[in-house]
C-alpha cells in the first residue's frame, strides 16, 4: 500500500489514526509533505470539510490522501457546536475557551445528550470515498481527565463511568468516532489492496 497523506498537523490525530492503522500503510502529515498551505475548510457540514481538504490536496499534489472533519453535536443546542467545534468560543481554537462556552450554554439544562461524529473523506487513485464513525455520550458538568484533546475532559461516552479524558489511548481509540470512521477506512484499504 502506498503512502498516504493526511490532511492535518495535528499529532493527536495522526497518532490516533497510526495507531490503528498498525503498519497497513503510512501516514503523513502535511508538514512532513511538504505543504504549508492554509487548506480552506469553509462549508458548512463535515461531510463538505473533509471533502474539501481532501480534494485540495489531490488536486494540487495529486497524491492518495484523506481528510476528517470532525463535530461535537450538542441536542439541547441544537447540534451546536457541530462544524464550528475547533472555533466555537473563536478563531484561535482554543480547547479550554470552547469547553467553557459549551459548559455556560448548557447551564440549567437537564438534557446533556451529545454526540461527535467524524467524516473522512479519502482520495486514492482519484475516487472519493466517504467513512462516518459516531460515538453517542453525554456533556459533563466539569472536567475529569488529562489525557485526549479538544472537549475530551467534558465528554463521557455511552456505557461508561469517565470522560473520554480519562481512558487511555486504546480504550479511546476502541469506541471514538475518530476510531470507527478509521475502522471503515482500514476495511476498505484492506479489501482495496487485496484486489491490487
Amino acid at each position: 500500500m502506498k503512502d498516504l497523506v493526511f490532511s492535518t498537523n495535528n499529532q493527536h490525530k495522526v497518532e490516533e489514526v497510526q495507531q490503528k492503522l498498525q503498519g497497513l500503510c503510512q501516514i503523513r502529515t502535511l508538514k512532513e509533505f511538504g505543504c504549508t498551505d492554509d487548506i480552506p475548510e469553509d462549508h458548512d457540514t463535515l461531510e463538505g470539510n473533509a471533502s474539501q481538504k481532501s480534494h485540495y490536496l489531490f488536486d494540487k499534489y495529486g497524491c492518495d490522501c484523506f481528510s476528517d472533519d470532525t463535530g461535537l453535536e450538542v441536542e439541547a443546542l441544537g447540534g451546536e457546536p457541530g462544524v464550528y467545534s475547533a472555533r466555537y468560543a473563536g478563531e484561535s481554537k482554543d480547547s479550554e475557551a470552547n469547553m467553557n462556552k459549551l459548559l455556560l450554554n448548557l447551564e440549567g439544562k437537564t438534557n446533556r445528550k451529545a454526540r461527535f461524529r467524524t467524516i473522512i473523506s479519502l482520495i486514492i487513485d482519484g475516487e472519493e470515498h466517504l467513512f462516518e464513525g459516531i460515538v453517542n455520550g453525554t456533556i459533563l458538568t466539569e472536567r475529569h481527565g488529562k489525557e485526549g484533546f479538544g472537549y475530551d475532559p467534558i465528554f463521557q461516552p455511552e456505557g461508561y463511568d469517565r470522560s473520554f479524558a480519562e481512558l487511555s489511548m486504546e480504550e479511546k481509540n476502541a469506541i471514538s468516532h475518530r476510531g470507527r470512521a478509521t475502522e471503515k477506512l482500514i476495511a476498505f484499504l484492506q479489501g482495496y489492496s487485496s484486489k491490487k
